[in-house]
């Protein structure tokens, strides 16, 4: 069944074995871009095997039935295409890029790399040592550092609380049989999107992806479904000392997912606060009192309840202040409502940063898939754009209340600086 949506310029079929494709006809250039989600990232995966979706995604394109490694690079290259994969806390993806004339051949690749990849031996040792040197070398960046302990602090047994990699513990006892498994539980026609961009019709779009994959049959066995904890709020403070030329202040407050009807509010609390050179953070603390290197707020958009989070790299004598200016910034949207200029300001922010994120057709494939897959439907597009147009200065103040009051803190410097800070 096809349904061309009100207003989107996106087909949307759902094939007999549950796989959901959706077309966007861009006829502008000789290319094609497709995203292959699948429901199931880092969120899925054991405690104990932590980053497994991540290695997963490392060692997806070195090697499926019948081709090496090598191979597989020489078919995507000789073209000129690109694939790669990725994982996520919460979907796995496979991206690739080709010219219209070589899209079958890739698209064919894909599936046999989706459907029957061999997770080589050798390239799960080489690719596990690579995720290794990565979690070491993220231990010498004071941002990361923060982050990771203001993650963990803030989602305790929750998967959000773990980096996508994992850590050195869970990272280094992952096996090949982790990943077959994993492989065979949630890479399963019912449980996948195809999203395609470019010169190409829905029509031949769909007729491929189904001369492709319309014999990848359901299992008999249902998905698992997902028991995730609860997400208990009890803010605390972390202090990690390093020896760094500069201290990270860095606030997290607990937010929402991207379902809830407080979401609009907090994105555009965000955008105001700590997007760009015109934002709140830059202007007052950076600007007016001098006291940032950097500073800035993200948000990021969950299926499940995401940290709100604004940060400050300052020099160590300033990491009180720091601290101080930050909290006061934040604390000042529960009493004060944003200007009506202000507003419209950070709104016009972020739907013109909204409108240029769908430019090429890779951006468009990813994120018409991206809502399909977190379960949001393809008209969550237009949705998005109307809730951040409909949130009102009172809206935004009952969010910061409800929100943005008790900060979790994290703090990584030297150790008399950051001592003194929470003195």
């Amino acid at each position: 069944m096809t349904t061309l949506l009100q207003k989107s310029p996106i087909h949307r079929t759902v094939l007999n074995n549950g796989i959901v494709v959706l077309v966007a006809e861009n006829p502008a250039a000789d290319i094609i871009a497709a995203r292959i989600f699948i429901r199931a990232g880092s969120c899925n995966e054991n405690q104990e095997q932590a980053g497994l979706a991540h290695l997963l995604s490392a060692v997806m394109t070195k090697g499926c039935d019948g081709l090496s490694s090598l191979e597989i690079a020489e078919k995507v290259e000789s073209v000129g295409a690109s694939l790669s994969a990725d994982a996520t806390s919460d979907y796995f993806l496979l991206s690739f890029k080709t010219v219209t004339s070589d899209f079958p051949e890739i698209l064919t690749l894909a599936g046999k790399l989706l459907r029957s990849p061999t997770f080589p031996e050798v390239q799960v040792e080489l690719e596990r040592r690579l995720a290794l040197q990565d979690i070491r070398s993220q231990k010498e960046q004071p941002f990361t550092v923060a982050f990771e302990q203001l993650r963990q602090t803030m989602y305790q047994n929750h998967p959000y609380a773990m980096s996508v990699l994992g850590d050195e513990t869970t990272m280094s006892r992952l096996t090949r049989a982790n990943l077959v498994q994993y492989h065979q539980t949630y890479f399963r026609p019912d449980n996948l999107v195809i999203s395609i961009a470019g010169r190409v019709t829905s029509t031949e779009a769909v007729a491929l992806v189904t001369d492709i994959f319309g014999d990848w049959q359901v299992p008999e066995v249902a998905l698992p479904t997902l028991n995730l904890p609860e997400i208990k709020v009890e803010p605390q403070v972390t202090l990690k000392p390093q020896q760094t030329q500069q201290s990270i202040v860095m606030l997290g407050y607990m937010g929402t997912s991207v379902s809830s009807p407080d979401y609009a509010a907090l994105k555009l609390l965000c955008t105001y606060l700590g997007n760009g050179l015109s934002s709140r953070l830059f202007v007052e603390l950076r600007e007016k009192r001098g006291l940032a290197y950097e500073v800035s707020a993200f948000y990021s958009t969950r299926l499940y309840p995401a940290s709100f989070v604004v940060y400050m790299g300052t020099a160590p004598e300033n990491t009180t202040t720091a601290l101080e200016g930050l909290r006061t910034e934040v604390d000042l949207l529960s009493i004060t409502e944003i200007s009506p200029s202000a507003l419209q300001a950070a709104k016009n922010k972020i739907l013109g940063q909204y409108a240029l994120g769908k430019q090429t057709n890779g951006q468009i494939a990813q994120i018409y898939g991206w809502y399909e897959i977190l379960g949001l439907g393809i008209d969550f597009d237009i949705k998005f754009q109307e809730l951040i147009a409909a949130v009102d200065a009172q809206d935004a103040i009952a969010a910061a209340c409800k929100y943005l009051k008790q900060p979790y803190v994290s703090l990584v410097g030297q150790e008399a600086a950051i001592h003194e800070a929470i003195a």
